[in-house]
């Protein structure tokens, strides 16, 4: 008779996956795009001017630090805390990964005094 066949290995002990770390910063900024698409004031933000994210990854944790622009006037503090729910949310979703700290940076504020100043003086 033929060789025995052995018992599948569990789940677990077959391989692992591993999420390179530029990856997860990707999809932090296309997260925060997300929200920053609807904030108020995203029409002064230029269309080329989207989030940007870096990582830290430690075993199963992530640790992100967010670096965006806004429309002023806006709620600052709202906005980045709507950014950093939705980011921790979508980040810990498609990965498995925690998401115990999301640092945001505020570069740059855009307002539509800038705008107008772009524009030249018409007279």
């Amino acid at each position: 008779m033929g060789a025995a066949v052995p018992a599948p290995l569990p789940a677990a002990d077959r391989g692992a996956l591993r999420i390179a770390d530029r990856v997860v910063a990707k999809i932090a900024a296309q997260a925060a795009g997300e929200v920053l698409g609807d904030a108020p004031g995203a029409a002064l933000v230029p269309r080329d001017r989207s989030p940007h994210a870096s990582v830290s990854v430690r075993k199963d944790s992530a640790r992100l630090r967010l670096t965006l622009e806004l429309g002023y006037p806006a709620d600052i503090g709202a906005v980045c805390g709507s950014v950093r729910g939705h980011v921790t949310a979508r980040v810990e979703a498609l990965t498995g990964m925690s998401v115990p700290e999301v640092a945001v940076e505020v570069e740059r504020l855009h307002s539509a005094a800038d705008r107008r100043k772009d524009e030249g003086r018409v007279q």
